[in-house]
């Protein structure tokens, strides 16, 4: 638990993230911030976790996002 402590995405599940990312920028906002098709073509929220939770690079870029927009 320790180790956790400082770790802005404790406790945090993907889809917790997105909806707070879509809520902040909107999706067309998020799609221009990061340029994946799940968030500029007919974006939702059910295809877009599909997608980021087996592509960990995208995973990575929407975590990052949510820790400068929230965590700073």
């Amino acid at each position: 638990m320790e180790e956790q402590k400082n770790n802005p995405l404790h406790g945090k599940t993907l889809e917790m993230i997105l909806v707070q990312l879509v809520d902040f920028y909107g999706w067309e906002h998020l799609g221009y911030k990061i340029n994946i098709n799940c968030f500029n073509n007919d974006p939702s929220i059910k295809s877009s976790l599909k997608f980021l939770r087996r592509t960990p690079w995208a995973r990575k870029q929407v975590e990052d996002l949510y820790i400068s927009t929230f965590a700073s």
